[in-house]
């Protein structure tokens, strides 16, 4: 949605009723009004504030830049330490753990496909490809791989419109972020590339991560490190998983135990990264999003986390807990205080990150709905959640 207001600061305020179409057609979650910041916090009260929650254990790794990260122990659910845990940030490519949460479970594996041009349509300049031909025909398992090791779009667009297309997965995704109690995930497109409001947070992503390891095929794609993958004909040839800590590759070795799960970058977003490792008969999950730009950072504060789980897990009062899906019996929980969206701002230009502004766009409504929210409530400032960019 694009809104271009014509108004001057001294122009009459909007009505409520103007106000309250606007949040009806906003696409984003503003900031909560001071009323809502009790609200319980998804996961535990100490997940809804602001800056590093832990409990017990030694000392926090002394390089960590991240914006947002978080560590969980998978079985238990116990968030064992966290930072800025639902602050909403771009996901970049990780947002497919969602994706394949949501369809990895509607084809067969053995499942056969030729795909057409129609299936390769509209996909974004800039996206990762892992270079499906029209004409060719592939199985679903291949497609997958695809998807996994290659973060491939191509293959994204292909299983969604096997799927019925395009915004019925978009549709399908969401509800599924909702019933896995990830309130803070906005989907606007698929494959996670480039879009206005397309949001998660560490503690969605973690959640994506956990519901996705349950599922066999889940779990077997993401710690694939090599595969081949149809060239046309009899002709193959090889890929490999982009996930440096899983094959070692770009200057840094195999994580001992590490099981995968997803990493993505734009250079718009940075970089961001869910890990699962086993080591002891213990299984934790670490999210790393948007750390300093340059070089292996995000793996390298990604693995830093693991070890110091590793290590201190025994020694550690949970801050929280990972939510459980309401189709599987989850309490219903209610979203984090706003502050947690809006905080961002800042945070995005310290750290030289693009944002997606308020003049223009859906930010523009966000702008005006904020404005008018605090005017009705007689307050002189306006907060607002800014969108993360990013492309993949």
């Amino acid at each position: 949605m694009r809104f271009s207001s014509p108004l001057s600061p001294s122009d009459a305020r909007p009505s409520r009723r103007a106000v309250l179409a606007l949040a009806a057609a906003a696409p984003l979650t503003l900031a909560a009004p001071a009323s809502a910041a009790a609200a319980p916090t998804i996961g535990g009260e100490r997940l809804g504030l602001a800056g590093v929650q832990v409990q017990g254990g030694g000392p926090l790794p002394k390089k960590l830049t991240a914006r947002s990260w978080l560590v969980a122990d998978h079985d238990s659910g116990a968030v064992l330490a966290a930072c800025n845990a639902h602050r909403r940030l771009a996901p970049a490519s990780t947002l497919k753990m969602l994706f394949a949460d949501t369809l990895l479970k509607r084809f067969e594996r053995t499942l056969t496909h030729t795909v057409t041009d129609a299936d390769l349509a509209d996909i974004p300049a800039g996206s990762s490809l892992v270079g499906i031909k029209p004409g060719i025909t592939y199985t679903v398992e291949q497609l997958w791989l695809g998807v996994f090791l290659r973060s491939g779009n191509d293959a994204v667009h292909v299983l969604s419109m096997m799927n019925g297309g395009i915004a019925k997965t978009v549709a399908e995704m969401q509800a599924k972020a909702e019933d896995l109690q990830a309130l803070d995930t906005h989907v606007v497109s698929p494959d996670g590339f480039d879009h206005p409001g397309q949001l998660s947070s560490a503690y969605d992503l973690t959640l994506f991560a956990r519901h996705g390891l349950k599922n066999g095929d889940f779990r077997g794609y993401c710690s694939t490190r090599i595969a081949n993958f149809p060239a046309g004909g009899k002709k193959t040839f090889q890929i490999q998983n982009t996930d440096r800590l899983l094959t070692g590759a770009w200057g840094l070795g195999a994580y001992r135990g590490l099981i995968g799960v997803k990493n993505g970058y734009t250079s718009n977003a940075g970089n961001t990264f869910t890990g699962a490792a086993t080591r002891g008969g213990r299984t934790l999950l670490v999210t790393v999003m948007h750390p300093e730009p340059g070089g292996n950072g995000v793996y390298q504060e990604t693995a830093s986390l693991l070890d110091w789980g590793f290590a201190h897990a025994g020694k550690l009062q949970p801050v929280g807990t990972l939510a459980e899906p309401l189709s599987e019996g989850g309490a219903r929980a209610t979203p984090a205080p706003g502050p947690q969206a809006s905080a961002h701002g800042s945070a995005a230009a310290a750290h030289g990150g693009s944002s997606w502004g308020l003049i223009g766009g859906a930010g523009g409504v966000a702008a005006l709905l904020a404005g008018g929210v605090y005017a009705l409530r007689g307050r002189g400032r306006r907060r607002a959640a800014e969108d993360g960019r990013h492309r993949r």
